[in-house]
């Protein structure tokens, strides 16, 4: 071959086309190009492919319709969860998590690199990265781990106290009566055992006539108000009503690097204890309802809450606390509030509160039973119409799968999506307890809420008023048997002189003398001073002997 010569060259292949995409993926995907800001969930599957390029997404702004993240055991709902919440906390969005079986602080960890964690992400076209984010642990009225969260009696109110205690409307409205008169009287209602003080005292003798004049209090539904109280007690309440208060503003907090704050109540003791959980719930959403000015629509929402085991939340309530959980969800929204449930099914949640549940993140249920099957069809049909069998694929998607549909940017549902989720890019697990342990103790709010503070009250204030009652009626009761005590000498002396005749009268002790001689009067100090002793001590030392 001459110099001039060139070899012959091989044609250049052009690259391969890419795999088609089905027509109904294209359509999912389509319904899922929000312009606007929006977290990522995952890719598309469609006959068991993921197709990464099908993107699933939330939109940001409408976060605050709220949601439901459902599914068996084991399926990936917490997972689901903590993705969600640290996409909220990078976009600048504080976060409530109820962590009720205790493993989701690790949300303020870093992530750990794997085989399984890098194969996920490929697959759904993740740039994943261990990252952990801003937290600050709290515990409900100092059981468990985390800063403590109380809150006072008075701030309850009688409705929704009596709402928790599930009376009836009469006892409803003798409770109010109960409250009106500890305002009018001062008497500030901090702990259950301040509510208790009052009830007592209003059907005792003395405190039977405060309430003649405005209905009065039966001492049969005071009876039952009492042995409600008693109930709740059981269930560990007591802890959760005290001082300092807490400010529901704290979970509105960002870092100082601008992401938001995931707020992680640690309650894996409570998980028997629903009703005290419940309570709990109620009176922060109606916290922040009533302190949270209206803001309409958003870019971004202030807050997302994020109850895990959400049936505890409803389990056992009654009508009325339903009724209440319904409109705080209905209305909580005006105020830039997310709600999100996390539970096994749709059907643990009441169809008023379903209703309400924009953003639906459904992952596989179980069909092994006759009520499993009914269930099952029963989710199918809150479902909009779909390319897919739901049927077919809700009983056959793998862990860390769901089928998806949320609000688009404006306000429609988009097209039901079968998606393989994204892997959370913070430690999928439980932090050591001792981490957890000095992170709270170095939280900014630990010295402001850790001290329970039990300052007077209705209780020492009645506890008094009983006391110095008694310490009256005892000095009354002194002065009539000193009085009897001098008529009875008097007559003794007189009888002495008519028997002594002109014997020379002798100088005789005068009446005080006497009765401050007389067994009587001894006998009577001695009781006095003990009984007066016996209700100081209670009122002044009756605060170290508080449960705390």
């Amino acid at each position: 071959m001459s110099e001039t010569e060139q070899p012959p060259t091989t044609p250049e292949r052009p690259p391969a086309p890419p795999e088609p995409v089905p027509g109904p993926v294209a359509e999912i995907a389509a319904g899922y190009a929000f312009e606007g800001p929006a977290l990522d969930l995952g890719a598309v599957l469609w006959d068991g492919v993921c197709h990464p390029d099908a993107r699933v997404r939330i939109p940001l702004p409408v976060l605050n319709r709220h949601g439901l993240v459902a599914g068996a055991t084991g399926t990936g709902k917490t997972k689901t969860l903590q993705l969600v919440a640290e996409q909220l906390s990078a976009q600048g969005v504080p976060v409530f998590l109820a962590d009720v079986k205790g493993d989701v602080s690790g949300v303020s960890a870093p992530g750990q690199d794997g085989e399984r964690v890098r194969e996920r992400a490929a697959q759904v076209g993740q740039e994943w990265t261990p990252t952990g984010f801003p937290c600050a642990f709290y515990g409900l009225g100092g059981i468990g781990p985390g800063v403590p969260v109380r809150a006072t009696v008075t701030s309850f109110g009688p409705v929704l106290l009596s709402k928790v205690l599930q009376l009836n409307r009469t006892q409803e409205q003798s409770l109010g009566l109960i409250f009106h008169y500890a305002d009018s009287k001062g008497l500030e209602l901090v702990d259950l055992k301040d509510l208790r003080a009052v009830v007592a005292f209003l059907v005792s003798d003395v405190g039977k006539p405060e309430l003649k004049g405005i209905g009065g209090l039966s001492t049969v539904t005071a009876g039952v108000i009492l042995r409600a109280l008693t109930a709740f007690e059981q269930q560990g309440a007591a802890g959760f009503f005290g001082e300092p208060e807490f400010d529901t503003a704290e979970f509105l907090r960002t870092a100082p690097d601008g992401r938001g704050t995931v707020s992680v109540l640690e309650l894996p003791s409570v998980q028997e204890q629903p009703q005290l959980f419940s309570t709990f719930l109620m009176w922060l959403l109606a916290d922040l309802f009533h302190d949270l000015p209206e803001v309409g629509d958003l870019e971004k929402p202030k807050l997302v809450f994020f109850f895990d085991e959400a049936h505890l939340l409803f389990k056992g309530a009654s009508k009325a606390f339903l009724e209440s959980i319904t409109q705080t969800v209905r209305l909580i929204r005006s105020k830039g509030v997310g709600v999100f449930f996390v539970t096994q099914t749709p059907k643990d949640v009441p169809a008023d509160v379903l209703a309400q549940l924009g953003n639906r993140v459904q992952h596989a249920l179980r069909a092994f039973t006759p009520d499993d099957a009914k269930a099952l069809k029963a989710t199918v049909r809150t479902f909009p119409d779909s390319a897919y069998d739901l049927e077919e694929v809700l009983t056959s998607l793998g862990t860390g799968e769901a089928v998806v549909t949320v609000l688009s940017e404006r306000g429609a549902p988009t097209p039901v999506a079968a998606t393989r989720l994204r892997a959370p890019e913070s430690l999928m697990g439980p932090v050591d307890p001792a981490v957890l342990e000095a992170a709270v103790k170095g939280s900014p709010l630990y010295g402001r809420y850790a001290q329970a503070v039990d300052r007077e009250s209705a209780y020492e204030r009645l506890s008094a008023d009983e006391a110095a009652r008694a310490a009256e009626t005892a000095r009354a009761q002194a002065e009539e048997q000193a009085g009897k005590a001098a008529k009875e000498a008097a007559e003794r002396a007189a009888k002495e002189g008519e028997r002594t005749g002109a014997r020379a009268p002798r100088e005789e002790p005068s009446l005080v003398e006497q009765v401050v001689g007389s067994g009587v009067f001894k006998s009577l100090a001695r009781s006095i001073g003990t009984q007066l002793g016996r209700e100081i001590s209670r009122s002044v030392f009756g605060t170290a002997r508080r449960r705390r």
